[in-house]
């Protein structure tokens, strides 16, 4: 055997090695052109260089420098072909030679880039050659290149277009032997093929056919078939015996067994226990999330049953499309030597049907694999279901996504599969490692599948990235957790994994976009629930929120489909739905690719603000449900000038503040100051309404000296801009009166209580309601520091106010009663005290209206300190009494704070000897609310 040698541009030498050469090599698989290929002689004569073949053997010589190899070997230059021995030779070491090469280029002459690649490719005259037939099916690595040296790609990745254009089955494209298929197949594969002198066409196949005889070039094309036939025979003779040996037990499966195939045993054991049922034919479903392992569940199957039961035909066909279907069963066809399967007229599915059906056939297994669309099962133009084979001694296996396609196919013989439990998918993940102490690290281990949802597909994606890149746990974990759009780069990394069609992608990112195309064009209503979901939150999502369909049927339908497809999980207790987190996230990118996530951002917008409610006490129930699903789509930067969503981002502040969580409150206020301060200016009534609801965050949180600075810049701006007296600089004035009495800064809270009070007795009126509100707010700070009798006084004033103005059982009225209570109980008249609470009707301290905005009347924890609370306080105050805790009547678009709330934090510190422990418990005084604009 001699091999070139790369030795300088354009240059070449031979070197001669041994028949048994174990030098690394390459090989050029090429089509020869008449009168241009250059010979052994003109090569060593360097006579050829002007030849259009010498720019192949350059080409060949510079791809294999590039991919790290010294020698190469090219079939027009290295073998002598006047040298008679030397040519038979050759001939029949060829199939070896291109066995044995380390890669395979095939220089199509006639496919060039840019162009149409693939309608090039498809009708290239390569495919048509006889010797390039073991060209293709020898190598271990194949490669195919245009005309311009580019790379279009390698048997494995083109292997869908080579097996439809050159018809050899899949498995052997895939790098099995051909040694499989009987003599009759291996020469079908050439039948199309045509060779310059027509004994090649016999001479092409010997190497193929694993035989070997002399070439005797001039004997014609007859005389060599004959000889050809005459050497098989005794091969040929002893293939047949072991075809019919097969034929009684043909395993037909396009994948070896998974060595890392980790648990599953609870379903492999039911599934094995069906196929004792021998009565009728046996079918079976298993489905689950895509990605979730059901193709390797159903491989391991096969490879137990092939072990138990030697005598039981095992046929496996992908049932992906109608196409890739139709292939795989003249697939079986051929294997299994139906007669007629060669007829081009013949339908091949009904003749494995009737094969099958047969009571002669020995037991068999038929699986279906991702058998998702059930149009192609049971349409009209199709209906595979009737080519199912009956018999006995049969079991049919299907594996889908849709749980109704398996409900349809195999009625209640259906076999989930859950994602894998802890152990389970940590056991996996070490089996795939090439590092399996990586998950020594037990918290990187745990949050690592945590985080991929011990979706096996997921897991083993993840760990082809670990190995190649030779990255510790924490360092993919940390990829993870980057901004959405990298994580979904992160799963869509292409890998290898020898047990997927080649012809599928393989990524998670990518796998559930088929199912969801699948849905997009079965059930439109669940696309678009599909999308809704994906811009918000993608747990406990109320049915509720779901836009509506044409009818609750359709709805129920609609839940079904996806629930089907285990997209989502309902919650027995509510119905809530849970969409699978990388569901979730593969569905953004859907969004995000086809431009559409806007759109439906907007959608899930409009959708939140009609549903979510204002912070009344009475919709807590309610806009806590919500509140993950408005927090989330609020995250998204699209539809910033949207006018639902500000009246969403202000229903969702207020809710957060009402519902204590004041940290989160404070993130949403900050960034509402800033947006109006940059915007609108310092001194915009809505910068400083901002400023205020900022103010109340900082108070709630016990802030005092943040709220106070707030609060003083929004009350001399407003008292420069809007004036002394203006309703909102004194409501103002009233809310830093608070943050004072809260500090126990009694004097500074004592004096802005009486401005405000008598300003507005001034200006609104002795029984104004915002009048009346201010004189409570006083009475309150005189009662937080002893001084009883002046409490009292503007106590009583203000309940016999509101009796007569507002009626006796209004409720601020009814308040105003339990606030005198409660300062005559602190002075020990216990009679006057209980006279009052018996009046109230059994209606005590108000809980604020749905409009308020912000802080509520003191409620449970304010954290009061009365240091000194006596030991007189009645039960009743203990329970439930308030003092000067009036509430300011809310309107209708009011912004900012309420009276103060679970939590405030109030610091009496003169609190008078008598005060009862409920003060110390829940007083609050002076909270009143702040306006702003409409939302």
């Amino acid at each position: 055997m001699r091999l070139l040698k790369l030795v300088g541009p354009g240059d070449f030498s031979l070197v001669q090695v041994p028949t048994h050469n174990d030098l690394p090599y390459t090989i050029l698989s090429h089509t020869w052109t008449t009168g241009q290929e250059v010979t052994y002689q003109e090569l060593i004569s360097s006579s050829g260089k002007s030849k259009t073949g010498y720019e192949k053997i350059k080409f060949c010589g510079e791809q294999a420098t590039k991919d790290g190899y010294l020698y190469f070997w090219v079939n027009t230059c290295c073998i002598d072909k006047t040298n008679p021995a030397e040519l038979s030779t050759a001939i029949n070491s060829m199939f070896r030679w291109y066995r044995n090469a380390k890669k395979c280029y095939v220089y199509l002459a006639d496919v060039s880039v840019p162009g149409n690649k693939e309608g090039a490719f498809r009708r290239s005259r390569w495919f048509t050659r006889g010797w390039t037939l073991q060209e293709l099916v020898a190598p271990t690595v194949v490669e195919f290149f245009s005309k311009e040296s580019k790379r279009l790609g390698n048997r494995m990745s083109l292997e869908t277009p080579i097996h439809e254009i050159t018809g050899i089955p899949t498995r052997v494209l895939q790098g099995n032997s051909a040694s499989d298929f009987s003599i009759d197949e291996r020469r079908g594969w050439a039948a199309q093929r045509q060779t310059t002198e027509e004994k090649d066409s016999v001479y092409c196949l010997l190497g193929l056919c694993e035989v070997s005889m002399p070439a005797i070039y001039g004997e014609g094309n007859e005389a060599a078939l004959k000889r050809f036939q005459m050497t098989v025979r005794g091969f040929s003779n002893s293939s047949k015996q072991r075809d019919l040996k097969n034929s009684k037990t043909p395993f037909i499966v396009p994948f070896e067994r998974n060595p890392n195939f980790t648990g599953r045993e609870f379903q492999l054991a039911k599934l094995e226990k069906e196929f004792s049922k021998q009565s009728q034919t046996t079918k079976l479903a298993i489905t689950g999330l895509g990605g979730v392992g059901k193709t390797q569940l159903v491989l391991e199957l096969v490879y137990r049953v092939r072990d138990k039961h030697k005598s039981r035909s095992i046929i496996w066909i992908p049932a992906t499309n109608i196409e890739i279907l139709h292939k795989a069963y003249l697939d079986v066809a051929q294997k299994l030597c139906i007669p007629g399967w060669e007829n081009k007229k013949a339908d091949v599915k009904r003749l494995v049907q009737e094969y099958l059906s047969k009571e002669s056939t020995r037991q068999w297994l038929l699986v279906f694999d991702n058998a998702d669309d059930i149009n192609m099962w049971i349409s009209q133009s199709s209906r595979l279901i009737d080519y199912l084979p009956k018999s006995e001694h049969g079991c049919v296996v299907f594996t889908t996504r849709d749980r109704k396609t398996a409900v349809k196919l195999a009625k209640n013989n259906i076999v989930e599969v859950p994602e894998m439990e802890e152990t389970v998918a940590t056991q996996l993940l070490q089996k795939c490692l090439v590092n399996p102490d990586l998950i020594k690290n037990r918290l990187d281990t745990e949050a690592l599948l945590t985080e991929l949802t011990y979706l096996p597909l997921a897991i083993v994606q993840a760990v082809a990235y670990i190995n190649e890149n030779e990255i510790a746990l924490s360092d993919y974990l940390s990829l993870l957790a980057e901004q959405e759009e990298n994580v979904i780069d992160l799963l869509s990394e292409e890998f290898e994994d020898n047990g997927r069609y080649h012809n599928i992608k393989n990524p998670v990112a990518t796998t559930w976009l088929i199912s969801f195309e699948q849905i997009r064009q079965r059930d439109l209503l669940a696309a678009d629930y599909l999308s809704f979901m994906a811009c918000i939150d993608s747990k406990d999502i109320p049915q509720s929120l779901l836009p509506a369909g044409q009818s609750r049927k359709k709805e129920i339908d609609t839940i079904g489909t996806l629930d089907a497809y285990s997209f989502i999980t309902k919650r027995s207790a509510d119905q809530a739905l849970n969409l699978h987190r990388l569901v979730h996230l593969a569905t953004r990118n859907w969004l995000r690719k086809q431009e559409l996530i806007t759109q439906w951002t907007e959608k899930a917008i409009t959708r939140l603000e009609e549903v979510f409610p204002d912070d009344d006490h009475q919709n807590r129930s309610i806009w806590r449900i919500y509140l993950p699903h408005v927090q989330a789509v609020l995250k998204s930067d699209a539809c910033k000038d949207l006018e639902s969503r500000g009246k969403l981002v202000w229903r969702f502040r207020t809710c957060l503040l009402q519902d204590g969580r004041y940290n989160e409150a404070e993130k949403q206020f900050v960034d509402a100051y800033k947006t109006d301060k940059r915007v609108l200016g310092q001194e915009h009534p809505d910068t400083l309404t901002s400023m205020a609801n900022l103010a109340s965050t900082y108070w709630n949180q016990s802030r005092w000296k943040e709220a106070e600075d707030l609060e003083v810049l929004v009350m001399e701006t407003k008292k420069r801009v809007l004036g002394q007296e203006h309703p909102d600089t004194l409501t103002s004035m009233a809310n830093l009166a608070s943050t004072y009495r809260n500090q126990g800064r009694w004097k500074e809270a004592e004096d802005l209580g009486v401005l405000v009070m008598e300003t507005r007795k001034r200006v609104l009126g002795q029984e104004h309601p915002d009048t009346l509100t201010s004189m409570a707010n006083l009475a309150s700070t005189y009662w937080n520091q002893g001084r009883w009798k002046e409490a009292e006084d503007l106590g009583v004033l203000v309940m016999e106010t509101r009796k007569r103005v507002l009626g006796q059982e209004h409720p601020d009225t009814l308040t105003s009663m339990a606030n005198l209570a409660s300062t005559y109980r602190n002075q020990g008249r216990w009679k006057e005290a209980e006279d009052l609470e018996h009046g109230q009707l059994g209606l005590d301290v108000l809980e604020p209206r749905s409009l308020e905005r912000g802080r509520r009347l003191g409620g449970a924890g304010d954290g009061d300190n009365e240091a000194g609370a006596g030991p007189g306080a009645s039960f009743y105050a203990y329970e439930h009494g308030q003092l000067g805790l009036d509430v300011l009547e809310p309107r209708s678009l009011e912004r900012g704070r309420g009276l103060g709330g679970a939590g405030d934090g109030d610091n009496e510190a003169g609190a008078g000897p008598g005060a009862s422990f409920y003060a110390y418990e829940h007083g609050k005084s002076c909270l009143d609310l702040e306006k702003s604009r409409p939302a």
